[in-house]
């Protein structure tokens, strides 16, 4: 129980803050975010804060239902960190250099629970603002008697820029969270993917023109 309310602390006081005043997100489309589990939400992923904000778009009692898929290899490599990540957090640790059988076993058993997992299926993040190989682990996931599961695209735009990979020093930079209408996953793996990258595609597109219509504002403001 104390362990809850510290995850719940963490993202009251330091998580939201940093989201709303520091970053000052705009966020489209929230009505299509799954409110209850079992669902996934599968996002780019350029930052460290990507994981934080996703979080941080649900109430406060229901965080604990938001787990994280995370590499098992980088979080538990230190005690400190694996004790933050699996009880602050709450990821569901992935041991990406094992791919067996039982791989997906915890996030099957929270996909019971009714819990909702997040999921970046570039696997690593990249570089900012630029979209890696997508990977097939969630239709993997899904495949087998979970094909009618909602997976929720999710389009983040500027946390990379925020927080790049390889930097800790927070900057300052307005970011959207554009969220596309959930899904269910088709029958190949390959056509999981395409149509995952087109949507991305779409949503990316959609925050470049909210951009675009406020640069032309801001232009004519300026005259």
């Amino acid at each position: 129980m104390w362990i809850r309310l510290l995850k719940i602390l963490f993202f009251a006081l330091i998580v939201r803050p940093v989201v709303l005043i520091v970053l000052g997100l705009n966020i489209r489309n929230k009505q299509w975010l799954p409110e209850t589990g079992p669902a996934v939400i599968v996002a780019n992923h350029n930052s460290h804060l990507d994981t934080l904000v996703l979080m941080s778009l649900y109430p406060l009692r229901q965080i604990h239902k938001v787990r994280p898929v995370a590499a098992a290899d980088y979080f538990l490599k230190h005690k400190a960190l694996a004790w933050f990540a699996l009880n602050i957090i709450g990821i569901i640790p992935l041991d990406r250099s094992n791919f067996k059988r039982d791989l997906f076993k915890q996030c099957h058993e929270a996909l019971n629970r009714g819990d909702i997992l997040l999921i970046f299926p570039e696997g690593s993040r990249g570089n900012a603002e630029q979209l890696s190989k997508l990977k097939g682990g969630v239709h993997h996931l899904l495949k087998d008697g979970r094909n009618n599961t909602p997976v929720c695209p999710v389009m983040l735009h500027g946390l990379g820029m925020a927080l790049p990979k390889g930097t800790a020093l927070l900057v300052p930079y307005n970011c959207d969270v554009i969220i596309g209408e959930p899904t269910t996953i088709p029958e190949s793996s390959r056509e999981f993917i395409e149509q995952l990258a087109e949507t991305f595609q779409q949503l990316s597109s959609q925050c470049l023109t909210r951009h675009q219509a406020l640069d032309e504002s801001t232009s004519k403001e300026a005259d």
